[in-house]
């Protein structure tokens, strides 16, 4: 069942890009809390954690992490959304969420990458810093954090929509980190090679774009797209994803785009830019011969939400598979 409309919980920045498009601010502190005093700096190592962790330069940064058990799964967030995406209670969409679901199986954790959030009432809970902000900054931070927080690994790491590109990122960047990747909705540089240089230019123009909701909040997180594809064209070029197990799940409908965004699209960009996705999904699902690709027949953009079990199956499946490796089985395909 299609999850029901959601502006009220996640009022939408205004990308283009359907996979941006609803990269919502989770504003409602209802859903999420607001106000949350910072905790004292600490190690995750072990037992249940939220709060800042210090990585150093005078910067902290927010980290929540559950349960018990290796392979740490890290969830990292699409563009603009903190943490709090992985663990929404609420009425209006299905429970258990992932990251709650996760840590009764294995640790997990989740963080808030600068500027995410949305509007004055729900903002990083980490360290603001200049935008916009590089891919590769992005992922040298995680890196940091992980250490610094004693988080142990190895890890799977589970990115929707920007984050799975951040993600792959940081595969090609630490590739001895990583155990296991899933993509939920992921975008990737696949994208900017299948539009015309016209319709990507329209895309890549949005992503700096923002509602007139953010506009008290300047911190908020911006990256310059063709940066951070480019980024990614070349670590995979030095540094090719090394077999792991891999699921890529996809978006099986279309979200709805406000009236006021629809009204400035040329005719025929909608139709193909969910084209152009759909052969990027085939890209991610090329990435490894023995990936497994699942279309999310229930789901817009936020299979996370729409269909959370769908991602903590295959949360799972990796999970049981990097198990079954690291103790001396071959790895099977998840």
């Amino acid at each position: 069942m299609r999850t029901p409309h959601r502006r009220h919980l996640f009022p939408p920045r205004h990308h283009l890009l359907p996979a941006l498009a609803l990269a919502v601010l989770l504003s409602a502190s209802a859903i999420l809390g607001t106000g949350r005093a910072a905790l004292p700096v600490a190690e995750a190592g072990q037992g249940n954690f939220s709060g800042r962790v210090d990585i150093g330069g005078g910067r902290r940064l927010y980290l929540e992490c559950r349960g018990q058990g290796s392979p740490t799964v890290m969830l990292v967030s699409g563009y603009g959304n903190h943490g709090g995406v992985w663990s929404i209670e609420s009425d209006e969409v299905p429970q258990p969420q992932v990251l709650p679901a996760v840590a009764r199986f294995t640790r997990v954790c989740t963080y808030d990458r600068p500027g995410t959030g949305g509007g004055p009432l729900d903002r990083s809970r980490s360290d603001p810093v200049a935008q916009p902000f590089a891919g590769e900054d992005a992922v040298a931070d995680l890196h940091v954090l992980l250490r610094a927080a004693q988080v142990p690994g190895p890890y799977v790491f589970v990115g929707h929509s920007l984050g799975g590109l951040l993600v792959r990122l940081y595969a090609s960047t630490y590739p001895d980190e990583v155990a296991g990747l899933v993509l939920v909705d992921a975008t990737s540089e696949q994208l900017r090679a299948t539009l015309t240089p016209a319709q990507w230019a329209l895309v890549a123009a949005s992503s700096n774009v923002g509602s007139a909701e953010l506009a008290s909040y300047p911190e908020f997180e911006q990256m310059d797209l063709n940066a951070l594809y480019d980024a990614m064209i070349r670590a995979a070029a030095a540094q090719p994803l090394r077999p792991l197990p891999l699921v890529v799940l996809s978006r099986g409908h279309e979200d709805d785009l406000p009236p006021e965004l629809l009204a400035g699209l040329p005719p025929g960009f909608l139709d193909a830019l969910a084209a152009a996705w759909s052969v990027s999904q085939a890209f991610l699902a090329a990435l490894l011969p023995d990936a497994r690709h699942t279309i999310a027949g229930q789901s817009g953009h936020f299979i996370q939400l729409d269909q959370p079990d769908l991602v903590i199956d295959a949360i799972r499946q990796v999970v049981a598979v990097v198990q079954r490796s690291t103790k001396g089985n071959n790895a099977a395909r998840p």
